[in-house]
């Protein structure tokens, strides 16, 4: 490839390109439940750039393109809720997304005051539900998102890293 993916955190002029990987992203998701209505796909860019200004977003580069993004925010009880965690398809399976995971819950804890982190997986995403495991992550229950698919609800308390791979 000849450059790194690196880590930072997004800022208003990433929203667009956020916006459009999700898209993208989002895509293999809506297929696995015949549903292309889940959140990510109808969420708008106004709304994706208000969660740039207001929540914990990651992105990865390789170089000027944004390959990978991730968002959080935390509740007055202490939980960081962690969504919308995506990766390209051309650079998934090396650790980006574990990344991005590691990033976003150090600044929950160190910058929000995280104490327990929680994400929702849809329950026939067996590559998402893996990596959270993977990382520290366990069910807790089930929900039902509001686009009508069956979710995992998985936690893990704060402290507990996601290794990068």
């Amino acid at each position: 490839m000849g450059m790194s993916v690196t880590i930072s955190a997004a800022t208003e002029q990433d929203a667009e390109q956020i916006f459009r990987l999700q898209y993208l992203c989002f895509q293999s998701e809506a297929a696995l439940y015949g549903n292309y209505r889940i959140d990510p796909l109808v969420q708008t860019l106004d709304s994706v750039r208000a969660e740039v200004t207001a929540d914990c977003v990651f992105v990865a580069r390789l170089g000027e393109e944004v390959v990978g993004s991730v968002r959080g925010s935390v509740t007055e009880d202490g939980s960081a809720a962690i969504g919308k965690l995506c990766v390209h398809p051309r650079l998934q399976g090396h650790g980006i997304g574990a990344r991005l995971l590691r990033a976003a819950e150090a600044a929950l804890t160190e910058q929000r005051g995280a104490k327990r982190f929680r994400l929702e997986a849809g329950h026939r995403s067996e590559g998402n539900l893996r990596l959270y495991r993977k990382v520290g992550y366990e069910a807790v229950g089930t929900s039902k998102g509001a686009d009508g698919v069956p979710m995992v609800v998985l936690e893990k308390p704060a402290g507990t890293y996601a290794a990068t791979a």
